[in-house]
């Protein structure tokens, strides 16, 4: 009797075998691969190889469309009204004269400000987040861009003084300009977080409490400074503390741009990094990653971003943080995605721009816009944080 079972059971060893290889010798994937590859593409291309998600692509030409719509309605705003079509047809040359002038030449500039601002903050905090691997962690929360803002607010209201600061503050404003100044205190202030977090910079948790720590500390110094300024200086200044696109033309559009084309140029390597560190620092080191140095490198380039984005419109609070939780959502994606971050926060700068020249008789400054738009949210995103470790 145990004789005849032994066939048996050699053939039903064989069953279960014999479907792992298909006709031709390939192995037919189990359940586990099957499911990594759904939704995926790859393409190779020589020695190079990508993979395609079509998930992402779909939501990056939705993006692409809503924001070419908006960025056009933007454009028709004013004291000489024009309809999208209008404006798209005066884009691709086709205006009269008139329309050519009001469109390239009195609100281009300002438009383009916008969308260069957007991508370079909502890349800026695509990446912080990406390496400090919480949501809540953006330029915002770093002090990044309070120090472009006490930077900027210092140079402003001291510079008619006498003494030593006063020289500085004039120097800084008539030989480097406002814009460069700010960007001087972004780097200054991101410097001075990634040193005090010491030896423990590596925990990105005790990075960011320091960020809101240095966020509180340069808000207090931003207001001691306006509470003494004339008139005037607090008008110049309020630009600094809000946010806005009023006056903004080419000559602010073309460093946030280049920055921006620069970091989508870099957007393979950042992502392959970015990729190595949401895997967790034990695994990221043994694919070869050098941790801190990925860190440190990859939070350099956000604090550019985010530095040259204020020096062009100020703070726009809110959009750094924001625009990469929407597209991660929108993309499915694990952390959020750099290109559509990018394009997510190109739309949300043109739409509150919009927004911040429909709504009321007069223009509201942008920062405003943004900062009721963002807070619920923040704040839904800390109830939802809280949940989940509650649960």
């Amino acid at each position: 009797m145990s004789a005849s079972r032994i066939p048996r059971t050699r053939t039903t060893q064989a069953q279960t075998t014999q479907p792992r290889t298909a006709d031709a010798g390939a192995r037919i994937p189990d359940a586990g691969t099957a499911r990594a590859d759904l939704g995926l593409r790859a393409v190779r291309l020589g020695p190079l190889s990508a993979v395609l998600r079509p998930r992402r692509i779909v939501v990056a030409v939705a993006l692409i469309l809503v924001t070419v719509l908006v960025f056009a309605a933007n454009l028709g705003r004013g004291d000489f009204p024009m309809s999208v079509p209008d404006v798209l047809r005066t884009l691709a040359g086709g205006g009269t004269q008139l329309e050519e002038t009001i469109v390239f030449r009195w609100r281009l500039g300002r438009a383009v400000v916008g969308l260069a601002v957007g991508a370079a903050l909502a890349f800026s905090g695509a990446l912080t987040q990406s390496v400090a691997r919480n949501p809540l962690a953006s330029p915002d929360v770093l002090g990044i861009t309070n120090g472009a803002s006490v930077a900027a607010v210092f140079v402003i209201t001291v510079s008619g003084t006498h003494g030593l600061f006063g020289d500085a503050a004039a120097f800084g404003r008539d030989v480097l300009g406002v814009p460069v100044v700010a960007i001087i205190g972004s780097v200054l202030t991101a410097a001075l977080v990634w040193w005090v977090a010491g030896k423990d910079r590596g925990s990105m948790l005790r990075l960011v409490l320091i960020g809101v720590g240095a966020s509180m500390f340069l808000n207090a110094i931003s207001t001691w400074l306006m509470a003494g300024t004339t008139l005037d200086q607090a008008a110049e200044a309020r630009l600094w503390l809000t946010g806005s696109l009023n006056g903004r033309g080419w000559d602010q559009a073309w460093a946030p741009l280049i920055c921006s084309l620069a970091a989508v140029a870099l957007a393979g390597w950042l992502a392959f990094q970015l990729a190595g560190l949401s895997l967790g620092p034990e695994i990221a080191h043994g694919l070869g990653h050098r941790l801190r140095v990925a860190q440190a490198g990859l939070l350099l380039v956000a604090v550019v971003l985010a530095a040259v984005a204020v020096s062009a419109a100020g703070p726009i609070p809110f959009v750094a943080f924001v625009a990469p939780q929407i597209a991660q959502r929108l993309t499915g994606a694990a952390t959020p995605p750099l290109w559509c971050s990018a394009l997510t926060g190109m739309l949300l700068v043109s739409a509150a721009d919009l927004v911040a020249r429909t709504v009321l008789p007069w223009e509201l400054p942008l920062g405003i816009v943004t900062a009721v738009c963002g807070s619920p949210v923040l704040i839904w995103l800390v109830l939802k944080m809280n949940r989940k470790a509650s649960a």
